[in-house]
């Protein structure tokens, strides 16, 4: 069993690195988005929403190093992160979590408001989002997606530190390729959008330092 775990391991190193360092000319880069899965609440509606609710300003998501591109990361071994040469992402992951965040928080019915900023309208709270991380580990068979995200609320007027907590996600890539890390990274993504909304409406109710 060993014997062959370890042959495995070898063939799917040597396909890894022949993707990532040796373009084919024939061979066309693939180009990927981060969408939410289907499923969960609904957007909430302005009738359905009462007038003294908060408004709440979202910082642009901030990569963490090694994430800043559109390229798509995997790791082989830990802390070395690679690059696939024929798979990419249409944007940077965390540019393309901002929309999927602020139309998950719209929709809550938790906020009067959700503004993307950079804007001249004012708010309650202000959301920031960092250290943004998104990549398939070959460490482990089968692989899996990591989603890492670190969050922020503070209050805008009496600027102060309402809550901060670190999100991860993992999910088992169903194939060992990108397409396989695609997949599993939309389902990590809705988890993150659950999580992120739960975590917020801890924090409007109850404050630090429960949040």
């Amino acid at each position: 069993m060993t014997a062959m775990f370890l042959l495995a391991a070898i063939i799917l190193s040597t396909a890894l690195s022949a993707c990532a360092l040796s373009r084919g000319t024939d061979e066309p880069v693939r180009s990927y988005v981060l969408e939410r899965v289907e499923g969960g609440e609904g957007r909430g509606t302005d009738r359905s929403r009462p007038s003294n609710l908060p408004s709440l300003l979202v910082s642009l998501p901030q990569p963490a190093p090694g994430y800043e591109s559109q390229r798509m990361a995997y790791e082989q071994v830990p802390y070395e992160i690679r690059y696939f040469a024929t798979s990419q992402w249409v944007d940077s992951p965390a540019r393309m979590l901002a929309p999927l965040i602020m139309n998950a928080l719209d929709g809550s019915g938790e906020w009067g408001a959700v503004i993307q900023l950079p804007s001249v309208l004012r708010g309650d709270y202000r959301l920031d989002l960092s250290q943004v991380a998104l990549v398939q580990e070959f460490t482990q068979q089968p692989s899996r997606i990591r989603l890492a995200l670190r969050a922020q609320l503070v209050t805008v007027f009496d600027p102060r530190v309402i809550g901060t907590r670190s999100f991860e996600f993992y999910e088992v890539a169903p194939s060992e390729d990108a397409y396989g890390g695609v997949q599993a990274a939309q389902k990590a993504i809705g988890r993150l959008l659950v999580e992120l909304k739960h975590w917020l409406q801890v924090c409007l109710q109850t404050g630090q330092p429960h949040c």
